[in-house]
């Protein structure tokens, strides 16, 4: 494909939390650079993990620098349209929460920008989440704003399906692309030992998941199974990451007399040292879109079990070709896998099975989409 020299793409979102989404939004952003493109990454608040995490020759723009309610990025619509007027982006990519906003600021900026959707999660499950008097407005609001983009986008085809069903947008609109996951950099920090007495001895199997503590990933149901599975193994379990339900997990992990064996070290910068160093990984979520971590950890070479959760488990794992594949919600099923993952009884994934989910991979589909 010939150099994007002298486009300029923006990437919007809310913020840069410690999620898969964003992850992923930093990997384009890296992948777009090196073919050439101007990239911003424009947030509505700079706030968030991976704000340490901007790849080389990438602009970070902060549309206000103080956090005013709980609606901040919607409140950066004003200097979004700014932006946008003088920028002069050929490209607005958003995400997240930040999509309706993309569209709206590209209407009242009135620019030749073309605007570019991600749909990165199930939006009916995401939408269940929302308090029931915004659950209608946002599906109303979607339906009606979304197909105004010139391009929309989804990571899995479950997603695509489910956003085409929920809000009644063609299901021809909507393109697939799987996320760009695996690159160099991944491999290169997976061979770093993590700095925790675990993984410097090596006496105990060790159970890892890794996302924001959210409803979302159901750790509850996690706690619940590795308790089970405790009585019978002298594994561990580590859960990465942060999120608001950390207080009502760490009263979890007490009540269950699991403090000795669980570990919740919260967010930290390479996650590819400690898969790459566990035994089993686990995904417990209710929903997801495609999941990210699932695949990183294939790409460490980690037996992986998921929860057969709408969207992106089912297909990232080959239908359970690749791993094992729980019903949402089954208990004994779920303490049953662990148990076999920590006994050496799942497979390690095939190089074949993330192929398709690398960086070069993934930029070269968005270049031909976008430009």
């Amino acid at each position: 494909m010939r150099s994007m020299y002298k486009k300029k793409l923006s990437i919007f979102l809310p913020g840069l939390y410690g999620g898969g989404a964003e992850r992923i939004l930093l990997n384009l952003a890296e992948g777009f650079t090196a073919r050439g493109v101007l990239v911003d990454i424009v947030l509505a608040q700079k706030e968030g993990e991976f704000t340490r995490q901007i790849p080389h020759k990438v602009r970070l723009v902060s549309l206000r620098e103080t956090q005013r309610s709980s609606l901040r990025t919607i409140t950066a619509l004003p200097a979004l349209v700014r932006y946008l007027k003088h920028e002069k982006p050929d490209i607005l990519l958003s995400a997240l929460h930040g999509n309706l906003i993309a569209v709206w600021a590209k209407l009242l900026a009135n620019t030749n920008t073309r605007v570019v959707l991600t749909e990165h999660n199930t939006f009916s499950l995401e939408n269940k989440a929302m308090y029931p008097r915004m659950q209608r407005l946002n599906a109303l609001l979607v339906r009606w704003f979304y197909p105004l983009s010139s391009e929309l986008i989804a990571v899995s085809k479950g997603v695509a399906e489910d956003l085409s069903d929920s809000v009644g947008i063609d299901r021809n609109r909507i393109k697939v692309i799987y996320n760009p996951i695996i690159n160099d950099t991944l491999f290169v920090k997976a061979r770093r030992v993590p700095d925790h007495p675990w993984f410097q001895n090596s006496q105990y199997p060790i159970v890892i998941s890794v996302g924001r503590l959210t409803e979302q990933k159901d750790y509850p149901m996690l706690l619940d199974a590795f308790h089970i599975v405790s009585k019978q193994a002298a594994a561990r379990l580590i859960i990465l990451g942060e999120g608001e339900d950390r207080n009502s997990l760490e009263r979890k992990v007490k009540t269950l007399g699991l403090q000795d064996v669980v570990l919740l070290p919260g967010f930290v910068d390479n996650p590819y040292a400690y898969l790459a160093h566990s035994s089993v990984f686990v995904l417990s979520s209710k929903w997801e879109g495609l999941p990210t971590v699932l695949v990183e950890a294939m790409a460490c070479g980690l037996p992986v079990i998921s929860m057969d959760c709408p969207s992106g488990p089912r297909e990232i794992l080959q239908n359970g070709r690749y791993g094992r594949l729980i019903p949402v919600g089954d208990l004994a099923a779920l303490s049953s896998a662990i148990l076999d993952g920590v006994n050496g009884k799942i497979s390690s994934p095939p190089q074949e099975s993330w192929a398709n989910f690398t960086v070069k991979h993934t930029v070269e589909q968005y270049l031909s989409l976008l430009f």
